[in-house]
């Protein structure tokens, strides 16, 4: 049986306040716990027998092996797969990021928690290491967050700043911002290191972030001069610029 304390933990574990002041936070489901182990410490997990014989060593302060309906009795989702774990949040050093050398993803007021971690997993998937969100953006150790990842945290590190106090830390590196005016994206030139800033999904990218933006990117819809929608969920938008970025520049080893 699971303890009552332990459900309500994990429960608790759903708000930010709460996973910062325990320093930790919920991880759900086969693939991704098995992703996440490698990179985070993991304090207890609560996994069926069939998951834990295909996993061989598991490096957790706790395991509890139980049914899949004490499993559901804890779970954040609506269909509980075979394991949750609780992790320990990491503590990254953001002077690690080196823009000069690499292309460096920062998302300025990303409210939804699900845009925030696609977009952290399209970051892993182009080779992007480093993520930088304004203190307003969702935070990206959140449950629905972790899921969107699909693991991608074990590889990307996501790091919260004020984004205009940040860009001026580096004034000799290109900053692109994506909006719904400025230069087509598939003919202006594009380096391979610097900062790509994705706005928020209403609002876009705020002024004074805007007003540090070297290069104002678009992706035009087609064909040019086509009535179509207002403008491409930040997501969406996010795949298309990764995509040009890494299609036209060349691989940093």
């Amino acid at each position: 049986m699971i303890s009552k304390a332990k459900i309500s933990l994990v429960r608790r574990l759903e708000t930010k306040k709460h996973r910062d002041a325990h320093r930790l936070f919920v991880a759900e489901g086969n693939r991704l716990v098995a992703d996440m182990l490698p990179a985070f410490d993991c304090e207890w997990m609560i996994a069926t027998s069939s998951w834990i014989a295909t996993q061989g060593d598991i490096r957790a302060a706790q395991v509890v092996e139980a049914g899949e309906d004490d499993i559901r009795r804890i779970s954040l989702m609506k269909t509980p797969q075979d394991v949750l774990a609780l992790f320990r949040l990491p503590a990254y050093d953001i002077d690690e990021v080196d823009p000069a050398r690499r292309l460096v993803l920062l998302l300025d007021g990303i409210a939804n928690p699900g845009n925030l971690g696609t977009i952290v997993r399209l970051a892993d998937w182009f080779g992007i290491e480093h993520v930088v969100c304004s203190p307003d953006s969702a935070d990206v150790f959140a449950p629905k967050a972790v899921q969107a990842t699909m693991g991608a945290l074990a590889h990307v590190r996501v790091h919260y700043a004020e984004l205009d106090r940040y860009l001026d830390l580096h004034p000799h590196v290109r900053v692109y911002g994506a909006f719904t005016d400025g230069c087509d994206i598939y003919t202006h030139p594009l380096d391979a290191n610097g900062f790509v800033v994705m706005g928020n999904e209403g609002n876009g990218i705020r002024p004074a972030v805007a007003a540090r933006v070297d290069t104002r990117l678009r992706i035009p819809s087609y064909p040019p001069g086509r009535r179509t929608s207002e403008s491409l969920n930040v997501a969406v938008a996010a795949a298309v610029v990764c995509s040009e970025f890494r299609r036209r520049t060349p691989a940093v080893p």
